[in-house]
């Protein structure tokens, strides 16, 4: 199924959730010299335009990184996301919104390893366009990289599959981004599938996914199933901003679970959330739910806030 584009919900609710999280795994890894592997299975576009074109026709930003455009009392760790994103707007006008792989671009260092991969024909191409325009306009200003080989790398390819042969990375130090968009329902399958086998083939790395909350019982099931992988421990956050329509009709809310999760990552959320909450919240049913616990262990060990 190809007919999926993340433009249409760029910068909504759910991606600030996902991109500050990002944002934080890679300055964690950002704090050792040694370089890592950026690898994101589902890496769409890369960068959106908010102001024309498929985002602006549900304008779905205005759930999520609009209210936050100029508030002037963000949580450090959440201005640091906020400012990664008015840093590619510089006439200070929300023009333009990013996907992970530039998030990424953005926060990993010249040492670092970026692999993108991207299915659909039209995003793959309109992925690849971006990062030569990136390269390019760091070539007019003189940048030239100091390491060798190949920085970013952008495959077309099912990100699912492609994710085995990377494993383990040289370095051993790895993010993995997981957000395919689950139109299709065996995608909540093939998550968990992918994870056990990236389990077995490289224990150690952080591995996060993203998911949407929906009524499904799919969805519904999805983090309990991936709370009995086989990881040291790991992290899950969902935001809610409304109540759930009779329908089931659109996106309330998110979750981002993270698969050995640095030890920084919990006490900055519970920072940022209530924070999020109050500010993209748009009913009373607006709330955030963060747990913790061991893998593979059922109901034992979890801290829910």
């Amino acid at each position: 199924m190809l007919s999926y584009r993340h433009a249409f919900h760029a910068g909504n609710h759910a991606d600030v959730l996902k991109h500050y999280v990002q944002i934080q795994l890679l300055k964690y890894l950002n704090q050792k010299d040694t370089a890592y592997s950026y690898i994101d299975t589902h890496s769409g576009a890369g960068v959106y335009a908010l102001d024309g074109g498929y985002a602006s026709k549900n304008a779905e930003y205005e759930t999520g990184i609009a209210p936050l455009w100029d508030r002037t009392d963000l949580p450090a760790s959440l201005a640091e996301y906020l400012n990664l994103i008015k840093e590619m707007n510089p006439s200070g006008k929300m023009r333009y919104y990013p996907g992970s792989p530039y998030c990424a671009d953005q926060v990993a260092r010249e040492q670092d390893r970026l692999r993108l991969f991207e299915l659909h024909p039209a995003d793959a191409k309109i992925l690849a366009d971006n990062f030569r325009k990136v390269e390019a306009h760091a070539a007019e200003n003189g940048v030239r990289s100091t390491v060798r080989g190949k920085r970013v790398i952008i495959t077309k390819a099912d990100g699912f599959q492609s994710l085995k042969a990377l494993l383990p990375p040289p370095s051993r130090r790895a993010l993995v981004l997981i957000d395919p968009p689950y139109e299709d329902k065996m995608d909540y399958r093939k998550v968990k599938d992918t994870l056990a086998d990236a389990l077995v083939r490289f224990p150690s790395g952080i591995y996060a996914v993203w998911y949407p909350v929906l009524q499904r019982m799919e969805s519904r099931q999805f983090a309990d199933k991936l709370k009995q992988l086989p990881a040291a421990e790991w992290l899950h956050v969902t935001l809610t901003v409304n109540t759930p329509s009779p329908d089931g009709f659109g996106l309330h809310s998110s979750g981002m679970f993270i698969l050995n999760p640095p030890y920084t990552l919990e006490p900055m959320l519970r920072e940022v959330m209530p924070y999020l909450v109050k500010v993209l919240g748009r009913d009373d049913g607006a709330k955030f739910v963060l747990e913790t616990g061991k893998g593979g262990v059922r109901n034992t060990g979890t801290r829910r806030v």
